[in-house]
């Protein structure tokens, strides 16, 4: 199923949330909490589970996620997440020791929230990281369907240009991510850094080498982009009509 972005429509969509704990009453009870307050949730016993989930469904807006989990633990999943996408992340975990929470969050979260916790504030606390980092405004699906040209698939990381299926490298992919769910709208430059390398130095001709090669995978002229536009002096912003 091919999702085509509907950029400059007021669209309503449901937010999809994504649970993933091994324990099945906290399944329940976040489950049931975020359901009420309007949310579409997801839930995963394992972390495996929940990429099998990503993998038939597509990205969900943000993932809460439990550290300890017999096979592939929280960080492991996030790890694997973040090699394609920039999708948002609030630990929930009865792990509480200093260097798990510092690793916590600067490796993979966007906030982390200890076991026993306040359902209400678990909500509180998403929606403030919805809020804060902004979210598609439309449902994800496996394949989202730009225009009759060109169709992403984030979690198989791939784009489909015209009739031909072209691989993308983790790296590019995790770009057009965090271009496309902020398109219409102009991306830093240093948000973009911070992002995708937040734990390295890196340069901003590091950033231009990505950008020219991704256009070069996916515009039809990359020498005059119609989907990566550069703003000068700015950023870049993913076009919303190309």
């Amino acid at each position: 199923m091919v999702d085509t972005l509907s950029f400059g429509l007021s669209r309503v969509t449901l937010q999809h949330i994504l649970v993933v704990d091994d324990d099945p009453a906290i399944l329940r009870l976040v489950g049931d909490k975020l359901d009420r307050e309007g949310f579409d949730v997801w839930t995963a016993a394992s972390g495996q589970q929940a990429l099998d989930m990503i993998d038939r469904r597509g990205l969900p807006h943000l993932a809460v996620v439990d550290i300890t989990m017999p096979g592939m633990d929280g960080f492991e999943f996030c790890q694997r997440v973040q090699e394609f996408s920039d999708l948002p992340v609030i630990m929930l975990t009865a792990v509480d020791e200093e260097e798990t929470v510092i690793q916590g969050i600067q490796y993979f979260a966007e906030d982390y929230v200890t076991k026993p916790f306040s359902p209400r504030e678990l909500v509180a606390r998403v929606q403030r990281v919805l809020r804060r980092i902004g979210d598609f405004a439309y449902a994800l699906e496996p394949v989202i369907g730009v225009d009759d040209r060109l169709a992403v698939d984030f979690a198989h990381q791939r784009a489909v240009v015209g009739s031909e299926d072209v691989s993308l490298t983790p790296t590019e992919t995790k770009l057009l991510y965090i271009l496309m769910r902020n398109a219409g709208c102009v991306v830093t430059t240093d948000f973009l850094l911070r992002r995708l390398w937040p734990l390295e130095e890196v340069f901003e001709d590091t950033l231009r080498v990505h950008i020219y090669r991704l256009r070069q995978k996916i515009e039809a002229a990359p020498g005059q982009p119609c989907y990566i536009v550069t703003e000068r002096g700015l950023g870049y912003r993913f076009a919303t009509a190309c």
